[in-house]
């Protein structure tokens, strides 16, 4: 029997709030200390699973089968084990029993033995979601013959490099990913004084906010519709004045808007006590993104290219592998890298993933960011019941649209039947939505003297982090924590959040009150299809057993993946380099956003973005947090006197500014 079983381990992060939920193969152990936990028992492959707390011992816990049972054992740990709540030291364990190692409360699950992968890959060629890739361990970087045997080596001979009669390029800079972190990157060096030639950018899409873009439209997140972002955090301006509110503010005023045009100002003036907070129009900020990128030349510094492979050079370089298209291969070196690709996956609920490789259904369960406009075409054609995962910031704009799709489908049935009362009206609608969560949420997170407000279960905060982590005291105090003391302060001010927006609470309010919004709570046992070859949820609530939920689509709102081995380019550069990851799984960088093991002679690599999430900085995955990395970043190259990189002054910022105003080139 225990060949045949594997145990699926779930918890959220105490730093993040983020979901893991791992399926192994016993038997498996948990500790702090990596180095300390056995790699082999009995002569079987251990899994190791490293919790990073103090609280954790080394090696703190064992699980494995015993005469076909699953037995979980303390390791003399300090803080010891409890099971279902009870202090134990050897437990057999059942189906759903839960485990506390630490501050960590993982729940077992006896599953088959396969496993699916829990991520959604972005396609390397095209750059788009495609659930059909398979794990990123089976798309090594060093497939096809390509990179060369020579980056085997810890430095690549340049020699080795043009021997390969491959075409070889060069630059002073070079950005990997060309998506907005790079953008930003480049566009300080470009405002610092470095010239355009001196600098290349490599990636898939020409638009630097391509990929982005894409996941805010398959999200519902429209051009016309709001990001969650500050007024003054402006991609394509770093001194963040006039803001998307004083832009957006004038130009209604121009087109004789004139109520629309002092509401942004009343917003900004007046945000949170007596406004909702400001949030730009997407469409706007990409069209001034373009306007940036023409300025500062990005069409003469972007290149189209899949990186492959990173490594150190003979000569103080970095040579990057990539590909142009199937067989065609090119290599480019540069002394100064800045790596920022984003989120390398989207995050899928092992569940759902288990239930579209059995039934091969990629229609009726679908994750938020692949697209999946055919739901809401469905819907507003003849109704439905949708199933919602996850409870963040997605997650509302999916209902909000749902609610949009219910007042298209009422104007139509009024169209149709002039004489139907409100009450028929909505008899007719029959579009439904069941929001699943794991527990409820009674109250919000609390820091010090502030707390969330929470309604209907949505805990509420304008951005995902508190405003001060961006540019205030919780900056600082971020930037001077230790290792633990960083851990402790992003699970206070983590977790998930949605914006506090008075349009998507009374949506909830209204769904709630006429009976088309539910939610449930429990916990997934399995998803399989129902004799209507829907999909049908099987959960476990507390005080109630198994229930069982219907619905004609399961949409996953969970989230994107950042962990650095979900991308065969960063686990191969850790790997290869031996880099250390923080206890999150990401790059760990310095204070600058360095990644200083890689130092090379007078060559260095930075990061940022979502993969340095742990470090210096909460909000990294924000543009105001891609810009202060880049900032960071530039800093770092202007204090080792890198040349063409000179620091602004009063003066030269000013006329750089001016340059910005008027549209000239930096």
């Amino acid at each position: 029997m225990t060949h045949n079983l594997q145990i699926q381990l779930s918890w959220d992060e105490p730093i993040t709030g983020e979901r893991r939920e791992p399926r192994l193969s016993p038997p498996i152990t948990f500790g702090r200390d990596f180095a300390a936990l056995p790699t082999e028992i009995r002569g079987q492959r251990v899994a190791r699973m490293l919790l990073d707390h103090h609280e954790v011992s080394r090696y703190h816990a064992l699980l494995d089968w015993e005469q076909n049972q699953l037995v979980v054992t303390d390791q003399n740990s300090t803080n010891g084990i409890f099971v279902n709540g009870q202090c134990q030291t050897r437990c057999v364990l059942a189906n759903g029993d839960t485990v506390r190692v630490g501050p960590y409360i993982i729940t077992m699950t006896f599953v088959a033995a396969s496993t699916p992968d829990s991520t959604i890959q972005f396609n390397p060629d095209t750059n788009l979601p495609d659930p059909s890739l398979p794990s990123p361990k089976a798309v090594t970087p060093l497939g096809n013959n390509f990179p060369p045997p020579a980056f085997q080596e810890e430095k690549v001979p340049v020699q080795a490099l043009h021997a390969t009669g491959l075409p070889v390029g060069e630059s002073d800079f070079l950005a990997v990913g060309a998506g907005l972190g790079s953008y930003i990157w480049v566009d300080l060096l470009r405002i610092w004084g470095v010239r355009s030639e001196k600098i290349v950018a490599l990636g898939l899409d020409k638009e630097p906010y391509a990929r982005y873009k894409r996941l805010c439209m398959n999200s519902q997140i429209p051009l016309h519709e709001r990001l969650r972002s500050n007024s003054d955090s402006c991609p394509d301006n770093i001194w963040g004045w006039p803001s998307y509110a004083l832009r957006e503010s004038w130009h209604d005023f121009t087109k004789g808007k004139l109520s629309r045009s002092f509401r942004s100002l009343w917003q900004v003036f007046n945000e949170p006590t007596f406004a909702e907070t400001y949030t730009p129009v997407a469409g706007n900020v990409f069209d001034s993104i373009d306007r940036e990128a023409k300025r500062i030349g990005w069409d003469r510094i972007y290149r189209y290219g899949r990186v492959r492979a990173i490594r150190k050079t003979d000569d103080g370089r970095y040579c990057v592998a990539y590909s142009l298209g199937p067989g065609s291969y090119a290599f480019h070196v540069a002394r100064y890298l800045h790596l920022a690709i984003g989120y390398p996956a989207i995050q899928f609920l092992p569940d759902l993933q288990a239930y579209r490789e059995k039934y091969q259904d990629f229609k009726s369960v679908v994750n938020a960011y692949e697209d999946h406009n055919h739901v809401y075409e469905q819907l507003e054609r003849q109704g439905g019941k949708v199933l919602i995962r996850g409870r963040g910031i997605v997650a509302s704009r999916i209902v909000q649209r749902i609610y949009e799709a219910r007042q298209y489908k009422k104007n139509q049935i009024r169209r149709q039947n002039p004489n139907f009362t409100d009450k028929e009206v909505e008899a007719a609608v029959k579009i439904t939505v069941l929001h699943l969560m794991r527990s409820p949420k009674p109250i919000g997170n609390k820091f010090e003297k502030a707390q969330r407000l929470v309604k209907n279960h949505y805990e509420f905060q304008p951005f995902n982090w508190p405003k001060a982590c961006w540019g205030g005291e919780l900056r600082v105090i971020l930037e001077k924590a230790n290792t633990d003391e960083r851990k402790r302060l992003l699970t206070d001010w983590g977790g998930t959040t949605t914006a506090d927006r008075r349009d998507w609470q009374r949506i909830t309010e209204e769904g709630l009150t006429e009976g088309w919004y539910k939610i449930e709570f429990g916990e997934v046992q399995k998803v399989e299809r129902d004799a209507q070859n829907r999909p049908l949820t099987h959960i476990q609530q507390q005080g109630f057993g198994q229930v069982t939920l219907d619905a004609d689509f399961i949409i996953d709102a969970t989230g994107l993946d950042a962990k650095a081995q979900a991308n065969p380019l960063l686990e191969d550069l850790v790997k290869h380099y031996n880099l250390p990851l923080n206890y999150l799984g990401r790059l760990s960088v310095a204070n600058n956003f360095e990644l200083v093991e890689m130092r090379h002679a007078k060559g260095q690599i930075y990061a940022a973005g979502a993969i340095t999430l742990g470090g210096p900085h909460a909000a990294v995955d924000s543009f105001l947090g891609l810009q202060y990395a880049a900032l960071c970043a530039v800093d770092g190259l202007a204090a080792t006197r890198t040349p063409g990189v000179h620091r602004l002054n009063a003066f030269s910022s000013f006329g750089q500014w001016l340059k910005w105003v008027f549209n000239q080139s930096p």
